[in-house]
């Protein structure tokens, strides 16, 4: 065993876990303790201005700069109560991550001294350096200008002493750079077309939010064997390695008993979350080894998204705390399950109605399957867009493969609401709609309780399932942020509500009553929205060909996927829900292309550098020393008797040289073929090169390496292998 992976697994084998010290009150009692959220407003803010916040964040009123000077003076007093030094704008690029710039609460005083300083101007807007992100060519590097703005419907929290501010980041002609401001737009989009909807059945209904429950899957690797390995370091995932003799085909990780040393950092992930007011709720083992999830109560949508970008930073931070290292990618290890992100999204309305929730008397009925029925056209008619939008080169190597949906959007509703919508779509006048409530089942032992099955089942290989109340969006991604999903997913219901509204009003104007004029639009959008739904199983070679009769969008290329934000259709509903303008459509399309190629890139780079300075060179030296081996066992033996003892080495020897032409082979074509590539000036050009003519020779190459690793002395091989990096003791 080479000396670094020997020193990194006896490291990793000596780990206990690290204690944490359980705080002595209840969760409530510190709970939201680092967190400027509405309790801590009422101490630090005077009720006028309290309303006047409020009134922005739950009605949508603008807040002036005076009123912008009052909540900085008492965000200020808190922050440094609490012994904060800096604040920070802390916005959404288009990274998938977040970015900050620290500036301390200072000024001189005119008099040759420093006085404490953080005035409304600061608060509501800041000047990053809108060059030096990713702007798909909306910006120049010589036009350096844009802007942060306040986002007052996201709560400011404490990192490491410093005072965080969620905010927008837009361009200094206008244009989003990140994804909050579209996401914002979109959740007004829906908000808007939905309570027009709800009007139809309850005039009550002033506003309508798009709630997000996230479920962030992840994996933990010790921090020891990780930086043993460059793949893992550099790109996330390992871009070798044979599998285990044993990983997770006896299913004997899935909700089993968490590891110590896990359960100690999930504690102390959880207190950290708690006091950024992160709801979270539910935590167990994950299918494959080393592999886990979190998950929080829902919230509304914008607010979800903050905190699930939160907590991955989180996370990383507090996982140091134990030794461990967290893989948010979602394939780090090949044959075994990826990571996911499940997005389970909602509309409820501001009088305690989940839109999606089956009700307790017909009118509540025909509501509940209005929206799910337009729910339902919105994924038919935008399924290209919705894959888009989950679609990077790291979630392309996770969707269908073992537990992941595959990559063709289809809609999962188990077989009484199928049966339900099949029914409906087969009559032809108003009849009440009737949704069976949960119903009981008893085992035949007297001492279990009564079990209450819901009115439907799940499918693990559906990327879009109706849940009982929800529907669960299971193809994001595990790193991705969720903002990108749930602003198409929200732009498409908004846009299909929007033009529910103008046919229903057409046929009520035609003379139709109303609830027949909902019924007919609800039938007519069932029947055509058929094609999107498959209760089956995903995976089936059989659907492949099934979705693409249907004319559902089955390809696979990431780069052509991105091509659905710039259709016609897809266009249009960007502008007319006034979420995005066809010109930040094709920015955001540049950046994606132009970040699918450095992703790939930078994996083509490991890949050849790892083959050629460590792989080669150890299954070399190990021929070599058989060779020598052979070379003795000729000079004590007749040819004949030293041709049959060394027969085995022989056999080796041949194998390796096999292996090692063929890695050196095709090392070099994929290095060639990346500077081709590289010369390519249109992103989308290049990143299609990429794809079909680049990603290919990971694998092959991959094949050959790790057939080498079952080969090579064990002692001499240099990376951690998966049976080591795989099980946490």
């Amino acid at each position: 065993m080479s000396h670094l992976r020997f020193k990194a697994v006896e490291e990793a084998s000596k780990r206990k876990a690290v204690e944490v010290t359980a705080p002595a009150d209840k969760t409530s009692d510190y709970f939201g303790k680092y967190v400027f959220d509405r309790n801590t407003m009422r101490k630090y803010l005077s009720k006028e201005t309290l309303k006047l916040v409020l009134n922005a964040i739950d009605k949508g009123e603008p807040l002036d700069r005076q009123v912008a000077n009052h909540v900085a003076a008492g965000m200020r007093m808190w922050a440094m109560e609490m012994g904060v030094t800096h604040y920070t704008h802390w916005f959404h690029p288009l990274t998938d991550g977040t970015a900050e710039k620290h500036d301390a609460f200072v000024d001189f005083d005119g008099s040759g001294g420093m006085i404490e300083e953080f005035s409304g101007k600061l608060l509501a807007q800041q000047e990053p350096d809108a060059s030096s992100f990713p702007s798909g060519g909306i910006r120049n590097t010589f036009e350096a200008r844009g802007y942060t703005a306040w986002d007052a419907s996201s709560p400011a929290f404490i990192i490491d002493g410093t005072l965080c501010i969620p905010t927008v980041f837009i361009s200094y002609t206008g244009e989003a750079l990140d994804y909050k401001t579209p996401l914002l737009k979109s959740i007004g989009a829906v908000d808007k077309a939905a309570v027009d909807v709800c009007h139809y059945f309850d005039r009550n209904v002033k506003k309508v939010f798009s709630y997000l429950g996230w479920e962030q899957e992840y994996f933990l690797v010790d921090e020891a064997l990780f930086a043993a390995r460059p793949d893992l370091i550099l790109t996330e995932r390992t871009l070798m390695g044979h599998e285990s003799s044993k990983n997770q085909q006896l299913e004997d990780h899935y909700f089993g008993s968490i590891p110590s040393r896990v359960s100690a950092f999930m504690r102390d992930l959880e207190y950290e979350c708690y006091k950024l007011s992160i709801p979270v709720k539910t935590r167990h083992n994950e299918v494959a080894p080393n592999q886990f999830e979190l998950a929080p109560i829902f919230e509304e949508c914008n607010l979800a998204v903050d905190h699930n970008l939160l907590l991955m930073s989180t996370m990383k931070k507090v996982a140091s705390r134990h030794y461990f290292r967290v893989l948010l990618h979602e394939k780090p290890f090949k044959g075994i399950n990826g990571s996911g992100k499940h997005n389970n999204w909602s509309l409820g309305t501001d009088i305690g109605v989940n839109l999606l929730s089956p009700g307790k008397n017909a009118l509540q009925n025909l509501q509940f399957i209005t929206f799910v029925s337009n729910v339902l056209m919105a994924v038919y008619k935008n399924n290209a867009l919705l894959k888009a939008s989950i679609s990077s080169a790291t979630n392309a190597h996770r969707l269908g493969a073992n537990e992941a949906p595959p990559a063709i959007i289809s809609v999962f509703m188990g077989s009484q609401v199928s049966d339900l919508l099949d029914e409906l779509e087969a009559s032809r006048e108003l009849k009440d709609i009737e949704v069976k409530e949960k119903t009981g089942t008893r085992l035949s032992l007297n001492y279990i309780p009564e079990i209450l099955v819901d009115n439907t089942d799940r499918n693990r290989t559906s990327p879009f399932a109706f849940t009982g109340n929800r529907f669960e969006f299971r193809a994001v991604g595990s790193s991705a942020n969720c903002a990108a999903a749930m602003l198409a997913l929200n732009t498409a219901v908004a846009g299909q509500l929007i033009e529910f509204k103008k046919e229903v009003d057409r046929l009520i104007e035609s003379g139709m009553k109303k609830e027949e004029a909902i019924f007919t639009m609800v039938r007519k959008n069932i029947k055509e929205s058929k094609p999107i739904r498959f209760d089956g199983n995903g995976y089936s070679d059989e659907w492949k060909v099934e979705a693409a009769k249907r004319g559902l969008d089955c390809e696979t290329r990431v780069p052509v996927i991105y091509d659905a934000y710039l259709t016609g259709q897809s266009v249009d509903l960007f502008a007319e829900t006034g979420v995005l303008t066809e010109r930040e459509l094709h920015a955001r399309n540049e950046v994606k292309w132009e970040q699918y190629t450095k992703k790939i890139q930078i994996e083509a780079r490991v890949l050849g550098d790892l083959a050629m300075n460590h792989i080669i060179p150890v299954a070399t030296r190990y021929q070599a020393l058989l060779l020598e081996n052979a070379a003795k066992i000729k000079l004590l033996y007749d040819e004949g008797k030293a041709l049959k003892i060394a027969k085995q080495d022989l056999a080796i020897i041949e194998d390796i040289a096999e292996h090692l032409d063929f890695i050196k082979t095709k090392t070099d074509e994929m290095i060639e073929a990346r500077k081709v590539a590289n010369k390519i000036e249109n992103e989308r050009e290049k990143a299609l090169v990429y794809c079909e003519k680049i990603a290919p020779y990971f694998d092959e190459i991959r094949y050959h390496i790790d057939k080498l690793e079952l080969i090579v002395d064990d002692e001499m091989w240099t990376l951690p292998k998966y049976r080591e990096l795989l099980f946490i003791r």
